[in-house]
Formats: C-alpha cells, sequence, structure tokens
C-alpha cells in the first residue's frame, strides 16, 4: 500500500461516494449506477469519474447559453451602436459601425467552471486512463467555451434558477477539485495531509447527514432549521444568528444535532494529562437546546456527532443537563458504509425509542 494510500485510510473513497450521492440525490439515478460499482484508488479519479458522466448527462439535455454582451464592427446594424468607438476603429473606412448587442452564448461562467476543471483532471497524474478519454470525449462540445484561473473566480457569485438547476451538482464537483488543486499547489505534492481528504469536507458532511435522515426517516421532520434566541424582554437585535446542522421533530420531541469534522475530536490539557471534549461545541450545543426548549420541558435533546479520528480515546457520552439531554458520538467514517448506516439508524432509533417511552408515559398519566 503506498504512503497516500494509507494516508486515505482515515475514510474509504467509496463512502465519500456515497456521501456524496446523499448530499446531490442526482447520483442515486441509474445514470450513475456503475460509478458506485468501481473501485477508486484517489479522490480525483472518483471526481473525475462522476464529472465525466455528469457532464455527458449535461450535453444531452443540451449545455447551457446566456446572454452575454459582445461588441464588434458589423456591417448590418444590430443592438445598439457605439459611434465613439466605430471612429476609434475607422470602421467606417470598412462601411461598418461598432456595435454593442447580447449574443445568446454557451460561453457561460458555469461551461467555462466544467472545461477548465475537465482540463485540469486531464493532467492530473491520479486520474485513471481510461477516466481521461471519457473527459476527453466531451471537450469537442465546448470549443466556443473560455477557460477560467479559478483562483480568481468568485464561487459565491454563482446564481441557481430553474434554466441551470441540473448544473448544481457539476460545479459542487469542480469546487472540490478546485479545492483540491490548491492544496497540492500550496504543499508541492499530491499526497493528502492526514483526515483532509478535501478542503470543505466539514459541509459534505454535515450534508450527507441531514439528507440520509430525511431519506430514511420520512416520519420525522428532518431540516436544518434556525433557533430563535429565548430573551425575556423580545429584544434580540445584534445577537447572533443561531442555525442547527440538523434539526430532527417527531412526536413533540426535538434531535439537534451538530456535525462536528475535525482532525482531533478531543481537546488534550498536556499539563494536567487530561482529555476532554472540545468546550466550544459543548457551549454551542447547550445553548441551541435551551434557547429551543422555550417552555423547559426537557423535550428538546442535544448531540454533537464528530467524524471518527485515530484517537485513542473518542466521544461516546450522554449527559442530563438541567433537565435535556446532551451526547456527544463518533461516526467512523473508514467503516463499510453499511456499518455507517447502522450506527446513524441506532442513534436516531436510540433517541426515537425514548421519545416513545417519554410519550407512552406521559398518555397513561392522563
Amino acid at each position: 500500500m503506498t504512503d497516500e494510500k494509507r494516508k486515505l485510510s482515515s475514510i474509504q473513497i467509496k463512502n465519500l461516494y456515497y456521501m456524496l450521492a446523499y448530499a446531490f440525490q442526482v447520483l442515486q439515478k441509474g445514470d450513475y449506477a456503475d460509478i458506485e460499482a468501481e473501485e477508486f484508488d484517489f479522490v480525483e479519479d472518483l471526481l473525475a469519474a462522476i464529472l465525466a458522466k455528469g457532464i455527458a448527462n449535461q450535453i444531452k439535455k443540451g449545455l447551457g447559453r446566456e446572454y452575454l454582451p459582445k461588441s464588434e464592427s458589423l456591417s448590418t446594424l444590430r443592438g445598439k451602436i457605439e459611434l465613439s468607438a466605430s471612429f476609434r476603429q475607422q470602421s467606417l473606412l470598412k462601411k461598418q459601425l461598432v456595435c454593442e448587442y447580447d449574443d445568446f452564448s454557451m460561453n457561460s461562467y458555469l461551461n467555462q467552471v466544467l472545461k477548465t476543471t475537465s482540463l485540469f483532471l486531464i493532467r492530473s497524474p491520479l486520474v485513471h486512463s481510461y477516466r481521461k478519454k471519457d473527459l476527453k470525449k466531451i471537450l469537442p462540445f465546448f470549443n466556443d467555451v473560455d477557460t477560467l484561473d479559478l483562483r480568481h473566480f468568485r464561487w459565491s457569485n454563482i446564481k441557481y434558477n430553474r434554466n441551470n438547476a441540473t448544473y448544481k451538482m457539476l460545479i459542487n464537483i469542480c469546487y472540490f477539485v478546485f479545492k483540491r488543486m490548491l492544496q497540492t499547489e500550496e504543499s508541492g505534492s499530491h499526497k493528502i495531509s492526514h483526515f483532509n481528504i478535501i478542503q470543505n469536507m466539514p459541509q459534505l458532511y454535515e450534508r450527507f447527514i441531514l439528507e440520509y435522515y430525511r431519506k430514511h426517516y420520512p416520519e420525522f421532520n428532518v431540516s436544518a432549521g434556525y433557533i430563535n434566541w429565548n430573551v425575556d424582554d423580545g429584544f434580540s437585535s445584534f445577537l447572533p444568528q443561531m442555525k442547527s446542522d440538523i434539526m430532527i421533530e417527531h412526536c413533540g420531541k426535538i434531535l439537534i444535532i451538530d456535525a462536528k469534522y475535525y482532525e482531533k475530536s478531543m481537546q488534550r490539557n498536556p499539563l494536567f494529562d487530561s482529555t476532554k471534549l472540545h468546550s466550544n461545541n459543548l457551549y454551542q450545543i447547550f445553548t441551541y437546546v435551551k434557547n429551543k426548549d422555550v417552555s423547559g420541558l426537557g423535550n428538546v435533546s442535544g448531540m454533537l456527532l464528530y467524524a471518527k479520528t485515530d484517537e485513542e480515546i473518542f466521544p461516546d457520552f450522554d449527559y442530563m443537563m438541567s433537565g435535556n439531554r446532551i451526547s456527544a458520538k463518533t461516526l467512523d467514517l473508514n467503516s463499510d458504509f453499511a456499518e455507517i448506516c447502522f450506527k446513524l439508524d441506532t442513534l436516531i432509533e436510540k433517541w426515537q425509542f425514548e421519545v416513545s417511552n417519554v410519550v407512552e408515559t406521559d398518555l397513561s398519566q392522563k
């Protein structure tokens, strides 16, 4: 096993595919079934496989076009005439005028991102040769599309609508590749730093858990809801927003899950040789729970769900704090995906049993 594959042992690449499949549900459709059956040695190879299949599907549907401003010398009038530019370029000598108009073009930012990312993956030594052939097959469809310098590209400026909604998953895959590209260039090596496969893995981890519970537990209300501050005078101006990663509601009970993807899930004080939970994480989940439990009935629980690291001590604790249950648990992303599902099911079903038990007790007392 190479050094890089050893470093990947903190999370199986196949599990990364499953997490992406839940986060972007389009990957669960039949078009991507063959990807699930493949084995991948490197993250880039997996992302290249998804991108090649996804772009090919997008080409079948039709590449998106946008109205883009264009200026050129024309013999026939089109759009708005630019007289100053016409005199400056001496277009009149050719019996032409410089016109500015909107061109319905394929050279949109979204297509530029797809082309630029595909070219990077084709040059990557971590992408299999036959995957590169799949990417090269789609490049002729992007002949009229420019490339970008993704270092200066503002990803936050991308806006999705009904016309380009099918690009959302593809652009997110490109973003993952872009982050890996920067990491590789900054380190001067293709080796992956420990427990940091892609830079925005925490967001993917959070989204995976949210979508997993949404899909497999439709009887619950699963969301990433906001939590209002429980202020006495009703004045909450200037207070920061509180938004849960995952909030599950059932039978009048609420479970707030805060997904944590850290290199170290416990904090250690070498001076006193002690290991404890991250204090800020515990303060955060406790604040969420107590502000959500407005009536103080204890019907709100909180859970810190850490991705497992190679630490000897990892979170597996339950506490009762001021009438509310606060837990800290661990999810091993390096285990078989069936075991990951079993762990997630066990956590939620244990909570469901506790909820049902409380509800039955309350009903028996009436």
